[in-house]
């Protein structure tokens, strides 16, 4: 997929767009490109799923969990997204593919359920415009629990050892996730949605805001409580995370040949300094996701702290994250946070303790593997949106 070089009217949700030109040059028209591009192939797929119906979605869920060489009479729009997804690009690396994504294994657990919340999910909802699309939908402020387990499922899928292989549920769970972002851009658009103002829903830059993140949201986040990534676990990272882009439909051209947290942060940049401010519907979804993993933390086995002193740690550790777009967020102050530097310096020792010592980041993956395996375990009991949005009846 290329993002066509036509651009005319800009949308109202960019601003700053002079200012992301003097910074980032060319890049700052792809962007403005991309707003007008959703998923050719996924978008196909939903029209083939209406007009088809069951053969069209059986066909889909068997080549995806059994090759396309299994389904040789799959309609046309299904058959070339298998073929798109089938089709391993060179730069993919088979050994990275076996070992999953070792860098996020390695998180400690009560870290990485506040950088998912605190800063992967809390920069999503940043966007207006992707808020506003979420809260129309219905399901997120009200069903946050659910929600927030569903892509908790789906990220723990993608990040386990042989996870993103053909078949596998990672790989999977991919596509179906890309399929559902497919059916919410057809539905807001033929529901009077507003391309002109907001862009294409769900469009490349929204994708390619979803790569990052998972990629450099949450560890710059986590490098704000001392847990800092070597050079080496910043490109195994990112170049695990190639291949999560391809298979979500995001054009190769934001993403390939970033492989640390400076290039990331380019395009973070030129992502953020586009958007506009958080606005009520940001607030409403924050407000509910934050309820929702601060429930979850307390409710882990041997939590040190009840709900609340969760509430006030992630809302420290966030709005040190978020900064000046916190009280845009709904995120209040924190009593926690003068005592940051101090729970930073003592993680910033633990880090470097674990990084001396031989086998301690080895046992660290595999620990995070056993943690992901359960939660995958304990979720898969019902079946995710994005997994019943699929389904043959």
């Amino acid at each position: 997929m290329t993002v066509s070089k036509n651009v005319s009217s800009v949308p109202e949700r960019i601003v700053g767009l002079a200012a992301a030109r003097s910074r980032h040059g060319d890049r700052a028209d792809l962007l403005l490109r991309a707003l007008r591009v959703g998923d050719p192939l996924a978008d196909a797929v939903i029209v083939e799923f209406d007009e088809v119906g069951r053969p069209a979605r059986a066909a889909l869920q068997r080549g995806l969990t059994e090759g396309r060489a299994s389904v040789p009479d799959a309609p046309p729009a299904v058959d070339a997204l298998l073929a798109h997804t089938e089709t391993v690009p060179g730069w993919v690396s088979p050994d990275l593919l076996g070992e999953g994504d070792r860098t996020s294994l390695a998180v400690p657990s009560h870290w990485r359920g506040l950088a998912f919340a605190g800063g992967s999910l809390a920069h999503t909802y940043r966007s207006p415009a992707i808020a506003r699309l979420l809260v129309g939908t219905g399901r997120l402020t009200s069903s946050a629990p659910r929600r927030l387990a569903e892509t908790g499922l789906w990220n723990a899928s993608v990040v386990l050892p042989r996870g993103l292989r053909h078949g596998a549920p990672g790989y999977v769970q991919t596509v179906q996730v890309r399929l559902l972002h497919a059916r919410v851009r057809a539905s807001a658009m033929s529901h009077g949605w507003d391309a002109g103002r907001w862009g294409i829903p769900i469009n490349q830059a929204d994708i390619a805001r979803t790569w990052l993140d998972f990629t450099v949201v949450p560890f710059t986040f986590l490098e704000g409580v001392g847990y800092r990534l070597t050079d080496e676990e910043q490109s195994r990272l990112y170049r695990y995370w190639w291949y999560v882009g391809h298979l979500l439909g995001l054009d190769e051209e934001f993403f390939l040949g970033i492989e640390d947290h400076a290039r990331a942060g380019e395009l973070l940049d030129l992502v953020d300094s586009t958007s506009a401010a958080p606005d009520e519907n940001s607030r409403a979804l924050v407000g509910a996701l934050f309820d929702a993993a601060t429930a979850n933390l307390a409710s882990l086995p041997q939590s040190p702290m009840d709900a609340a002193g969760w509430r006030d740690l992630l809302n420290a550790v966030a709005g040190r994250y978020h900064g000046a777009y916190a009280a845009g967020l709904g995120i209040p102050d924190s009593p926690v946070t003068p005592v940051l530097p101090l729970l930073a310096a003592g993680e910033a020792k633990a880090r470097r303790y674990q990084l001396q010592v031989p086998g301690a980041v080895r046992e660290a993956e595999e620990d995070g593997a056993r943690v992901f395996r359960g939660l995958v375990a304990a979720l898969s009991d019902g079946a995710a949106a994005y997994q019943d949005h699929v389904a043959a009846p």
